[in-house]
């Protein structure tokens, strides 16, 4: 499915304080300290509404358990008409798609989509062009601003940054607040008697802060998101460019 869509951007600025003394009782480890490759950014722009959209849920459900992969799903509203409406699905989700499409020079916006480390996109049904482009992602940036998430004993996260070379001025740091994994019966539309598998549903999208490049630490208030969500940070390039480090912190399940 696709459809022709005018760009336009909009992003909502949520505070961010230097964190101080603050006690941390579970952190998301560092993947170069522990010999891992640091995580790249998978989105998938996708709609319950879209017939074509299942079998790319189905795949980033398998990229989100790998924990070189931040992945997360931003719920589009343009196929809300033909049928079913999507219960996840924003504007705020669809004009971030949008910006991709001008900045990755599509005619159109279509789903699903599947835009990795912000720089190439693919529908993402198949492992095999998701995979070149993730091989492509880490050699064009080898060296990541990949953020260090803690949590402190009073539920609030903390997010701290080495210093990096940024070039073409500030970037954004970002967080995605996400639902693991929903279950949807769908009674109308495209797909009509399905019950739709959705993971890293996107629920909040904040710019926590613009960067210049020097150390830093900031703080995410844990009235921002429930126990059971995970929450991801992008660093990201300005005007929605290259997505230059990320990591994720997810609750511990069973």
């Amino acid at each position: 499915m696709s459809i022709l869509s005018k760009p336009s951007r909009r992003t909502v600025l949520i505070g961010g304080a230097t964190l101080a003394g603050a006690a941390v009782w579970q952190s998301r480890r560092d993947p170069a300290a522990a010999g891992e490759p640091a995580p790249l950014a998978i989105e998938l722009f996708t709609s319950q509404g879209c017939s074509s959209c299942p079998p790319a849920d189905l795949h980033l459900g398998k990229l989100a358990r790998r924990p070189d992969i931040v992945a997360l799903s931003f719920h589009v509203d343009y196929w809300d008409y033909i049928g079913w409406k999507d219960r996840f699905a924003s504007q705020e989700m669809t004009e971030r798609q949008r910006v991709y499409a001008r900045v990755l020079k599509q005619r159109y916006v279509y789903t699903p989509e599947m835009v990795v480390d912000g720089t190439a996109h693919e529908p993402g049904v198949k492992d095999a062009p998701i995979d070149a482009l993730l091989a492509d992602a880490r050699r064009r940036l080898p060296e990541r601003a990949t953020p260090q998430i803690a949590r402190a004993t009073d539920g609030t996260l903390s997010i701290a940054l080495a210093p990096f070379k940024l070039s073409g001025g500030p970037a954004d740091i970002l967080v995605a607040v996400y639902d693991r994994r929903h279950s949807t019966p769908v009674h109308e539309g495209e797909n009509d008697g399905r019950t739709l598998e959705n993971f890293n549903v996107v629920r909040r999208f904040d710019v926590l802060a613009k960067w210049d490049g020097s150390s830093g630490r900031w703080t995410v208030p844990a009235n921002s998101f429930r126990p059971d969500q995970g929450v991801a940070v992008l660093v990201q390039q300005a005007d929605q460019g290259q997505i230059l480090g990320c990591n994720k912190f997810e609750p511990a399940t069973g």
